[in-house]
């Protein structure tokens, strides 16, 4: 049987890693950070492109399966089908997502 062990919570590590002050204000330096490169906007841009790619790649190799080359393999193919699938899935899930809290944000009440 396997011991599950709990380790216990650092809220104050927790804090610091979400980029605030332990007031829960955001740091100066983490607002100045959200501007870097390596932001939300440029995740969500490499994730698309992860996503198009993988799309691309599924339809390669659907179009070789078709014309009947013998290095593409069915499975190869299907695999790369679901892992299409489940990427645009996600982004969809993703996409809705933002858009709901986004529409919060907008009715709420200042």
């Amino acid at each position: 049987m396997n011991d599950l062990r709990i380790s216990s919570f650092n809220f104050q590590a927790a804090v610091a890693r979400a980029g605030l002050r332990p007031d829960g204000m955001p740091r100066s330096d983490a607002v100045a950070g959200a501007v870097e490169p390596g932001g939300f906007r440029t995740a969500m841009a490499d994730a698309l492109k992860s996503v198009s790619q993988n799309q691309l790649e599924a339809t390669r190799l659907q179009r070789e399966l078709t014309l009947g080359n013998p290095r593409v393999s069915l499975e190869e193919t299907m695999m790369a089908m679901q892992k299409a699938q489940i990427g645009f899935q996600a982004t969809l899930q993703v996409r809705n997502r933002l858009a709901q809290a986004y529409t919060e944000i907008m009715n709420m009440q200042v």
